[in-house]
């Protein structure tokens, strides 16, 4: 729980710290502004809000780790992908998407400090407790957060603790180690493809090197 406030309330401090002429730059999300990514963020803060109260009955049926799925690299052929520019562009001033990022966010943010870790709720027809779809989640603000200072490099890095909880959900996804040589920031860029991995690294990875990249949805 706290590992998700921390990484939300970084990735949301990071969005609020973004000059407006930012907003037309690339992310590290393949053929996403900053714009897009950050309308994609309002759509993940609504999600938590959905989730968060939806109660689910039975066992649950996944974890934080096994919450995510392996997925095709996205294309931009994906309905939703094509949406998210036409959204964020309907926002025209960069201020009005902070604006309603923030209040979505904030909402976001409280709704987890309030939830109950131990309670389950349903989601992508799955059960799970609070607790494990939080933690989930941090792999997801910690990805998006190196996608948005990928190209603002005076910008605030995700906390270190996230960053290696972030990292421990990817190895786990794998079901393998990425070598220690490996930043936690690097591990997480060359294990989901955001980057391609030096020679060197990739003589590292040894044979994981031949299931990468890992695109989790």
């Amino acid at each position: 729980m706290d590992l998700f406030s921390r990484s939300w309330s970084a990735l949301r401090a990071a969005v609020a710290d973004t000059a407006d002429e930012d907003f037309d730059r690339p992310s590290g999300c393949a053929g996403w502004l900053v714009r897009d990514l950050v309308t994609h963020l309002v759509i993940g803060a609504q999600d938590v809000l959905i989730t968060l109260v939806t109660p689910a009955d039975g066992e649950p049926t996944v974890d934080a780790v096994t919450y995510w799925s392996l997925v095709e690299p996205p294309t931009g052929e994906d309905p939703l992908d094509a949406l998210i520019p036409r959204l964020a562009a309907a926002y025209g001033e960069p201020r009005w998407l902070k604006f309603h990022f923030d209040d979505v966010g904030s909402a976001a943010g409280r709704a987890a400090e309030l939830a109950d870790p131990a309670a389950r709720v349903g989601t992508r027809d799955q059960v799970l407790t609070v607790g494990d779809f939080l933690s989930a989640y941090v792999l997801e603000w910690t990805l998006h957060h190196l996608d948005l200072i990928a190209h603002l490099p005076s910008a605030a890095e995700p906390p270190a603790q996230t960053l290696g909880a972030a990292r421990a959900l990817l190895e786990g996804i794998a079901n393998s180690p990425f070598p220690a040589s490996f930043s936690d920031g690097d591990a997480l860029l060359v294990g989901t493809g955001r980057r391609a991995p030096t020679e060197e690294e990739r003589a590292a990875l040894g044979d994981l090197a031949a299931r990468l990249p890992l695109a989790v949805g």
